[in-house]
């Protein structure tokens, strides 16, 4: 097993997870609310959407890839939407007074859309598909080991960034007061919702 593919792929995944996006803000947002448990398990599904499209370029899924640029156009629409609504929703998110108990189905629920949101987004998967052969051509000539690896990379590169970034805004959330919170809520929507609007303005180029 050659180690430097784990490393190449950890690296990439920080790359992509670290700049500020809906995925970001919304797993700030949640952290916030519900504690760095909810906030974490909600990045965990970037992650493995993210392993999902390294697995993708890294095993060579070119009839995948090719479907998903075809299909783009409907992809970015779906998550816009989505987008636009998730942002809506935190916008209009009433604050506790204190920390908002998170049970299994939210935990879940913070999984799922987070990992639909993600997965909805084709650009980051052709971006996998793009950059995966700078790496190090993996697949056939390198083995299968190899891209296994490299895939294990990302997920837990992009794990660790949703774990720093949930640890952080917790240390933040203790010096937060509920008036500050309502409008974290409504910065974070108004963000979410920008990001949103953008992706339908890509569409109309």
């Amino acid at each position: 097993m050659d180690l430097s593919f784990f490393f190449r792929g950890f690296l990439l995944a920080i790359t992509i997870a670290a700049p500020v996006g809906p995925t970001g803000v919304l797993c700030m947002q949640r952290t916030l609310t519900g504690g760095p448990l909810y906030g974490f398990i909600s990045g965990l599904g970037a992650s493995t959407a993210h392993a999902i499209f390294g697995s993708i370029a890294a095993f060579g899924l070119t009839f995948v890839s090719r479907f998903l640029a075809e299909q783009q156009f409907w992809f970015r629409l779906i998550s816009g939407v989505f987008i636009c609504y998730l942002g809506t929703r935190i916008f209009l998110l009433v604050p506790a007074t204190r920390r908002t108990l998170v049970r299994s189905a939210g935990y879940i629920g913070g999984f799922a859309s987070i990992f639909a949101l993600t997965l909805l987004n084709p650009i980051t998967a052709l971006f996998f598909v793009g950059v995966f052969p700078v790496l190090g051509h993996v697949g056939q000539d390198t083995g299968y080991v190899s891209a296994s690896t490299l895939v294990l990379g990302v997920f837990t590169g992009s794990t660790v960034w949703w774990l720093v970034l949930s640890t952080l805004t917790t240390i933040l959330r203790e010096r937060v007061s509920p008036s500050t919170l309502r409008w974290v809520n409504r910065v974070s929507g108004a963000l979410i919702m920008i990001f949103g609007v953008m992706i339908f303005f890509s569409l109309a180029r």
